[in-house]
């Protein structure tokens, strides 16, 4: 197995400004960190008062704010609060190099074409007679990535560091096994060596034509290098904010046309083995399904704490999806787009922080990342069951209280209470004889996340996640927080494009009970939130479908409107159902992988069988969600 970690993500876009824009914005951000922060106008208005005429940001209404037609660079700078830490610009393109405040970490390259000019034949000049061409950021590759993915933006590169040694090992297993998709055989440069492979092939492996869009690059560097990320990007001076967070690569997921296929090449050539399998009940949505594979390395890494756990990039997860119907997400983004990068996933120490900042400098600033919604039931709802069930009122006594609390405005007609609610407003819309019911009406807020987790959060804690739409899953001990981010690098509105995922794990500290030492952690505690995964499928085809019925209702299209309301609401179903299921899949899950680290095989197969038969009632739920969309299509003349 090859001894690679992650490196960096190369981003090829439409445009990029000139650095001094770019630092004239991160100067603005930096002042206005130190301002405290009060009521969101008070905000906006100190934000306005920093506008210094800088063509960078401010020109729109905050609430105006639209998740197409925006700079990438500009998103993660206020969003986020990553910096410009290194620039190149050759005669042809621009590169920028983004990293978080440890850069160490998370590493992103983005690239454009940029206009020549006299001064820049000058560069190319002097580029031509003193260095090697930089391969690696030439316009070249910009034009061959978008002639083979209809001319998107989008994530080009997924670059992994390699050991010094190992790249010609690398070269010499993808020259034995899969020659054909060599793109660039190992280049020297000052510092560093590297080499670059199509990802994938066209179809089958080996029995296809190589897709020649998204490449895999390796990097051999030296002890000591003088450029930031690749060879021929200068480092930049960069000052962070107070508030931002480092953040570290986590996994990098691609849909592809052959799932299996990308599987045995990665296999072949880096040793990389299947880790986690979802199949198509875990990931459906009506009548869109997919399958998807956890592959990676099994480095020899010890993580003995928290932080090393946070840091370490030495594990490599690369998730892998391919679409098993003719509608859905992954089937769209292949068919309009192609094979190719759908999210990067980076991990922070506070994921709801992270997400508050960035909400928060959005509604502030009009720039930066919103995020995917997630159905208000996730997090939990007031039913007569749920109020039986926790508070033990008998069914038509949970009724009246409901229909009580619902006359004043605390719970709403989808039986979600209101999340800013207080304790006095609760008291006072209760009977008298149930005063004792506030407790269970707020927990019902967050009510599915406490039946997890418990006491071990704060309510502060479980309101700022709800806030913030994060998703949160529980694997044995270890917990998992996850979010995504509207696509980015979008043109227009509705077009398929990536997106950012950003999760925070918490792993347990768990003791070996033969010697009471602390066990290592795990790489990917939290496992990849098989609940969740669910979730964000479901969550992509909500926001299309609320989308089209708004666009049918300002179109005066009634029936349509319907239709893609009662999409939302299967949806919305749909995961309310596989819920439980969910968790005890969950569940097997982590007590199949105790078994086996204890050798206990006959309990490890158990818990297996117990996992199956989760995955066949999530086929039986999916298949009447299935189902119940071709219903409501042949039920709509216009849609069919």
């Amino acid at each position: 197995m090859a001894s690679v970690s992650f490196s960096h993500v190369h981003i090829y876009c439409d445009s990029l400004k000139e650095l001094e824009e770019y630092k004239t914005l991160e100067e603005k951000l930096n002042s206005f960190s130190r301002h405290s922060w009060d009521q969101l106008d008070q905000m906006r208005s100190k934000w306005r008062d920093l506008w210094d005429g800088s063509p960078v940001i401010g020109h729109s209404d905050p609430t105006e704010w639209k998740g197409h037609q925006q700079d990438v660079v500009e998103q993660m700078l206020v969003g986020l609060g990553w910096r410009v830490t290194g620039f190149c610009d050759t005669a042809d393109t621009r590169t920028l190099a983004i990293t978080s405040r440890d850069g160490a970490g998370v590493r992103f390259l983005i690239t454009a074409h940029k206009e020549r000019s006299m001064s820049d034949f000058e560069v190319a000049k002097r580029q031509k007679t003193s260095q090697a061409p930089l391969a690696h950021l030439a316009a070249s590759n910009l034009e061959r990535f978008a002639a083979h993915r209809a001319g998107r933006q989008g994530v080009a590169v997924l670059g992994f560091k390699v050991k010094p040694g190992e790249l010609d090992e690398i070269h010499a297993k993808y020259r034995e096994k899969h020659p054909k998709l060599l793109a660039q055989p190992p280049v020297d440069y000052p510092g560093a060596r590297i080499m670059e492979v199509f990802a994938f092939y066209k179809g089958e492996t080996g029995q296809s034509d190589v897709d020649i869009g998204t490449l895999l690059r390796f990097v051999e560097e030296d002890e000591a290098t003088a450029f930031a990320v690749l060879p021929g990007i200068q480092p930049v001076k960069a000052t962070f904010d107070d508030v931002s967070l480092p953040a570290y690569c986590d996994h990098w997921v691609s849909n592809v046309v052959s799932r299996r296929g990308f599987l045995d090449t990665l296999e072949e050539t880096l040793g990389f083995t299947p880790k986690v399998d979802f199949n198509a009940g875990v990931v459906a949505a009506g009548e869109a399904q997919i399958e998807s594979t956890v592959t990676g390395n099994e480095p020899s890494t010890v993580i003995p704490d928290a932080i090393v756990a946070l840091k370490d990039q030495s594990q490599v997860y690369l998730p892998i999806n391919n679409a098993l119907s003719e509608v859905g997400h992954v089937h769209l983004y292949l068919k309009e787009i192609g094979q190719g990068v759908q999210h990067i996933a980076s991990r922070v120490e506070d994921l709801p922080t992270l997400v508050q900042r960035a909400n928060d400098m959005r509604k502030i600033t009009g720039a930066g990342f919103s995020f995917l919604s997630i159905p208000p039931s996730y997090y939990g709802s007031l039913t007569s069951r749920y109020l039986q069930k926790s508070s033990g009122l008998e069914g038509a006594a949970a009724e009246k209280v409901i229909q009580a609390l619902k006359a004043h405005g605390v719970v709403d007609a989808n039986d979600i209470v209101d999340l800013e609610v207080s304790r006095e407003k609760v008291k006072a819309a209760l009977p008298a004889q149930h005063q004792d019911l506030v407790e269970h009406v707020m927990r019902a807020r967050y009510g599915n996340l406490y039946s997890l987790l418990r006491e071990h959060v704060s309510e502060e804690t479980y309101l700022r996640i709800v806030r913030n739409n994060v998703l949160v899953d529980v694997q044995g001990e270890d917990l998992l927080l996850q979010i995504f981010t509207s696509s980015i690098l979008q043109r227009q509105a509705g077009e398929e494009a990536p997106f950012l995922e950003f999760i925070q794990r918490v792993c347990s500290e768990r003791k070996d009970p033969a010697t009471g030492q602390p066990k290592a952690i795990k790489a990917g505690c939290g496992g990849f939130g098989i609940r969740n995964f669910l979730t964000l499928f479901l969550s992509i085809e909500v926001s299309k479908a609320t989308k089209a019925r708004a666009e049918a209702e300002a179109a005066g299209k009634p029936q349509l409107a319907r239709y893609y309301g009662s999409m939302v609401d299967a949806f919305t179903s749909q995961l309310e159902e596989s819920n439980p299921v969910l968790t005890a899949i969950s569940d097997a899950m982590t007590a199949e992988g105790e078994a086996l680290e204890q050798n206990d095989r006959p309990s490890a197969q158990r818990y297996a069988e117990e996992k199956a038969k989760g995955q066949d009632r999530l086929q039986e739920i999916s298949g009447k969600y299935k189902q119940l969309m071709r219903r409501l299509r042949e039920e709509m003349p216009e849609m069919a």
